[in-house]
C-alpha cells in the first residue's frame, strides 16, 4: 500500500484567485406588491385632467416670490403715555401775563360750603389702647348677611335634592308593596329582627374575648394569620350590627320555583 504524496504536478503553477462570489441581493417580499400599488396611484388624475388651479396673471409670471407688505407705519407710543402727567413746559415759553377774572372766589367758596351736604364718616373701631383704628364694615362685627331677603332660607339646589330623594323613596315604597303583594320578598318581623342583632352582638363580645386573650408578640405566622382572621370576622359583624340597626324594615326575598 502507498503512502500518498502531498507533492502533485498539478500545484506548481500558482493559480490567480479571482474575487469571492457575492450572495444574492436581498429583495424584500413586499417589493411587488409596493410596485403595484405605486403605480397605481402614480397616473391618478390621467382620466380626469389636473386639477383646476387659478393661473397667475402675467405681470406675476416671471416674479419668484411675492413681497411682503408691511404694516402701515405707526408713531411709537408707551403703553402708559396716556397716564403720564404733561411735560414739563420748555424755558422758552411765557406765561399769560395780565390775564384777570371778575370771580369772586370768596364768594363761591362760602356758598359751596353752605350748599354742600357733609360727608358722613365711615364708621371704624379701635381693637388696642394706642388707638388703632379700623373699618368697621370689614371687621364681621356688622349684622350684613342677615338682612338679605334670602337669609335663613333653604337654598335651591337643597329643595331640589329632597324632592329628588322623597321621589325615589316612594318609587321604592311602590316596588316594595308590589313585591310584597305578589309574594316574592318577605318582610323579618320585628321579634326576629332583635333577636338577630342580640345574637350578632352575643358573637362579637365572645369574639373580642378571644381576641383580649391573644400574646401581645406575633412572632410565628400562626399566631399573625390567626389575628388577622378574627380582626376581619369582628369588623364583619361590626357591620352587619350597623345595617341592622340603621334599617327598622328588613326585606328577604323568596327563592322562585321553576315549574
Amino acid at each position: 500500500m502507498s503512502i500518498p504524496s502531498e507533492e502533485s504536478i498539478y500545484k506548481l503553477i500558482p493559480r490567480v484567485l479571482g474575487p469571492a462570489p457575492k450572495p444574492p441581493r436581498y429583495k424584500s417580499k413586499f417589493y411587488d406588491v409596493v410596485k403595484t400599488e405605486t403605480r397605481q396611484n402614480k397616473a391618478a388624475s390621467k382620466t380626469m385632467g389636473p386639477a383646476k388651479v387659478p393661473v397667475k396673471p402675467p405681470q406675476d409670471y416671471l416674479k419668484r416670490s411675492k413681497e411682503p407688505k408691511l404694516p402701515e407705519k405707526k408713531a411709537f407710543q408707551y403703553p402708559d403715555q396716556p397716564s403720564r402727567r404733561p411735560a414739563v413746559p420748555p424755558h422758552t415759553e411765557r406765561p399769560q401775563m395780565g390775564a384777570k377774572s371778575s370771580k369772586n372766589f370768596i364768594t363761591t367758596n362760602a356758598v359751596t360750603n353752605v350748599m354742600s351736604v357733609p360727608r358722613k364718616p365711615a364708621p371704624k373701631y379701635v381693637d388696642t389702647a394706642g388707638g388703632s383704628r379700623h373699618e368697621l364694615e370689614k371687621s364681621g362685627l356688622v349684622p350684613k348677611y342677615v338682612n338679605k331677603k334670602d337669609y335663613g332660607q333653604v337654598p335651591p339646589y337643597l329643595e331640589q335634592r329632597k324632592q329628588e330623594m322623597e321621589e325615589a323613596q316612594a318609587m321604592y315604597d311602590h316596588y316594595i308593596k308590589e313585591s310584597l303583594q305578589r309574594g316574592q320578598v318577605q318582610q323579618v318581623a320585628e321579634e326576629e329582627r332583635l333577636v338577630l342583632l342580640e345574637g350578632l352582638k352575643k358573637n362579637w363580645e365572645e369574639l373580642h374575648h378571644q381576641y383580649q386573650g391573644l400574646s401581645v408578640v406575633t412572632d410565628t405566622a400562626p399566631k399573625k394569620a390567626r389575628k388577622e382572621r378574627m380582626e376581619a370576622e369582628m369588623k364583619q359583624l361590626e357591620k352587619d350590627i350597623e345595617l341592622i340597626e340603621r334599617h327598622q324594615a328588613i326585606y328577604i326575598s323568596q327563592p322562585q320555583h321553576l315549574h
